[in-house]
């Protein structure tokens, strides 16, 4: 076991401790003696301390621990509780239990439906992939979908219906279903019996009906407790399963459904099964030509050629190439989106890239074809093999349980033939993709002296770079065997101005999954440069090599980039800097959903008497005698004011630095406010970016000439 040793007084500058609870050495100026801490110890004791200058550190020795842990009739060492493992310390949970305690492991995240990939998303998907098995069985070609204001989720679809003697199984009973082998859905999504399960155990109520020839069974849980249980009964309904929802608010605190997420969901759906009919809150969502239209939907440049569509036997792909820098992929087995690829996707990647070299006859190297690629590839596979419940990667071998054929053979003898012949045929469209890639080896062996200059440095500086505060725990990080929780998706880099916003976030943010980089002043434009400008720049080049997307966004280390800049006009620019910066040369890490902005309060206002209370410690329990309030609106901050009248106290928070410390953790906390960056087709990125952030100066500053608003101050 490593053991860290401190002496009984030590001087550790809050630089220093970072450095050291972030996993890095103890500075060299610290003293050691024989007082030992065990790492867990070490972290354990410090975490969500506050340390100043010469702060004084003691321990027990370990023998006086371990001689108070195992002392006969012992039952606390200091001061915490010795607890004996024996039979008593197994439990048995009901299944429902296990689902609400561990809910991670089943749909990945809580969340309150702000984030696309939130749990509510995740039970909604859960119910409709049923209903999309039924439809590739050929039964069913509709699905009907209702969200209302009250968080009521309701799905109707015309399949063949639950077998009415299994309702309640089927619903409430683990490791239940039909989909255990292909005798009666084939290429499902669906396999372990869990879905529909989490979904009532998640939920305050849940009613699952099915109607099968004119009869009809309906069963009612709260929280997957069973409440009811109908006989079948005669209905004139059409045949089919009906499931209708609310998730827990004890759980999912604060949830409301985001309706552009769900319009996103429901689109894939028609997306990737031609001829089905969704329709969510009336509305009616259809999809002729398949992931062609996909892409056409998501594409945020001009292609340059045609987009290439190909489909065959259980596989459809769909490519084009764009001016854009990097590559960019939707992949999906058997209807499911699988957001972090899969062998599937590995497998497409490769045999594209060999294909196409094959084609030109050069030896144009794999990241060069694929530079500016955008794509999208479909299979469906019987009983694929996910990595998590959520579905996200696919890590299925073989296109079925003991066939020969491998998923990389299939996806590959398919590329092979079919788009080979394609630019073949095709010729302008060949030559079209071959100057494009003609042009991205070019542009790589122009910078390839300064590439390598800049990723020597980069490497000096990795061991110590001032500019990152790092975390322990990163979203590309394998899952250790033994770990309690898996902390990933939790990860977040705050990309910071100056130095005084970056100490304040690093002395209260969670250093196991919340990392800081610290930008000096404003970041160069970098609009209408080439990639080259990310190399030579010193700042952009270690921003690059801290998110480790160089060779793109596969090898990320944090799942939310989060842009904390100050609430002013500097703030806001460089704020539009930094995003210009991701959406010319990682695009990628903003359509993925990877970045957001941070919401910090704008004022505060407190009841001048709180301080007065405070210094003489009376209690306030009541909500609605809350001492402080956190505006980020106007709105917010007239209301708390209306409530203090004219004991209101206000502050009015410029930048980041101004905010006191203890403050600032409650708002990168639990209850952290985030925007997400979302960028689509319509949004037209390039003529934005090109409007505010090129040379078009006369037409920036006739456009603010227009729109300027002048605001006379009121007499007094």
């Amino acid at each position: 076991m490593r053991r860290y040793a401190l002496s009984p007084s030590i001087g550790v500058k809050g630089d220093h401790l970072s450095d050291a609870i972030s996993g890095r050495k103890i500075m060299a100026d610290t003293d050691f003696n024989d007082n030992i801490f065990t790492q867990a110890e070490f972290f354990e004791s410090t975490r969500g301390s506050e340390f100043v200058a010469e702060e004084t550190f003691r321990s027990e020795s370990h023998d006086e621990i371990s001689e108070a842990m195992t002392a006969e009739g012992s039952t606390e060492a200091e001061g915490h509780p010795v607890y004996v493992y024996d039979d008593n310390a197994i439990q048995q949970l009901p299944w429902n239990e296990h689902i609400r305690r561990r809910p991670g492991m089943y749909i990945g995240k809580l969340g309150d439906g702000s984030h696309s990939d939130d749990g509510i998303y995740v039970l909604m998907k859960e119910v409709i992939d049923n209903s999309i098995d039924e439809f590739n069985m050929g039964v069913g070609k509709r699905i009907d979908i209702t969200v209302t204001d009250d968080g009521y989720v309701t799905v109707r679809d015309y399949g063949r219906g639950i077998p009415l003697g299994k309702v309640k199984e089927v619903a409430s009973e683990i490791n239940t279903g039909g989909k255990f082998d292909d005798k009666y859905f084939k290429k499902s999504v669906g396999l372990n019996g869990v879905g529909l399960k989490a979904v009532n155990a998640l939920s305050t109520e849940c009613e699952v009906r099915s109607v099968r020839d004119g009869q009809m069974v309906r069963v009612d849980f709260e929280r997957g407790n069973l409440v009811s249980k109908g006989d079948p009964t005669p209905t004139k309904e059409p045949n089919g399963t009906m499931v209708r929802f609310r998730p827990d608010n004890s759980l999912f605190r604060g949830y409301a459904f985001n309706r552009e997420f769900v319009e996103t969901m429901v689109n894939n759906y028609t997306y990737l099964n031609a001829g089905l009919q969704i329709y969510f809150n009336g509305k009616r969502y259809l999809s002729r030509n398949g992931l062609l239209d996909l892409l056409r939907e998501n594409l945020t440049s001009e292609p340059l050629y045609p987009i290439i569509h190909l489909k065959g036997d259980d596989i459809e792909v769909v490519l084009t190439h764009t001016d854009q820098y990097g590559e960019e992929y939707y992949s999906f087995v058997n209807g499911q989106h699988t957001t972090q690829g899969g062998t599937h996707l590995t497998a497409f990647r490769e045999h594209v890239s060999r294909t196409i070299k094959e084609f030109s006859g050069k030896g144009y190297e794999f990241s060069d074809i694929r530079n500016g690629i955008v794509a999208a590839v479909s299979v469906r596979i019987q009983e694929p093999v996910f990595e998590s419940q959520t579905k996200t990667k696919l890590g299925s071998k073989e296109i079925a349980p003991g066939s020969p054929v491998t998923v990389n053979k299939f996806i590959g003898d398919f590329i092979k033939k079919e788009l080979d012949d394609y630019l073949h045929k095709n010729t302008d469209t060949a030559e079209a993709m071959l100057r494009k890639i003609a042009e991205s080896e070019k542009d790589r062996k122009a910078m390839a002296g300064v590439t390598k200059l800049a990723r020597e440095k980069a490497k000096k500086v990795s061991l110590h770079n001032r500019k990152l505060r790092d975390c322990r725990v990163h979203y590309n990080d394998q899952l250790k065997a033994n770990a309690k929780e898996d902390l990933r998706d939790q990860t977040a880099i705050f990309i910071t101005e100056g130095l005084s916003a970056s100490g304040t976030i690093t002395k209260v943010r969670d250093a196991d999954t919340q990392a800081v980089f610290s930008l000096r002043g404003k970041p160069l434009n970098s609009y209408g440069e080439k990639k080259e400008i990310v190399y030579r720049n010193d700042e952009f080049n270690l921003l690059q090599a801290a998110l480790n997307i160089e060779d793109g966004i596969e090898g990320l280390r944090y799942n939310k980039v989060i842009i904390a800049t100050d609430a002013d006009v500097d703030g806001m620019h460089i704020r539009l800097l930094i995003l210009t910066f991701f959406l010319m040369f990682f695009p990628d890490l903003v359509k993925k959903g990877h970045v957001y902005i941070l919401q910090t309060p704008l004022f505060r206002v407190r009841d001048k008497n709180a301080i007065r209370r405070s210094s003489k410690k009376r209690k306030v329990s009541a909500p609605e005698q809350k001492d402080t309030y956190y505006c980020y609106s106007e709105e917010e901050r007239l209301a708390a004011i209306e409530r203090f009248g004219v004991n209101a106290e206000i502050t009015r928070f410029k930048g980041l630095g101004e905010i006191n410390a203890d403050e600032f953790a409650e708002f990168i906390g639990p209850d952290i406010r985030l925007d997400p960056v979302d960028i689509r087709r319509d949004d037209l990125p390039d003529k934005l970016m090109e409007f505010y952030m090129g040379k078009n100066t006369m037409d920036r500053q006739n456009f603010i000439i227009d729109n300027l608003v002048i605001e006379e101050e009121p007499e007094l």
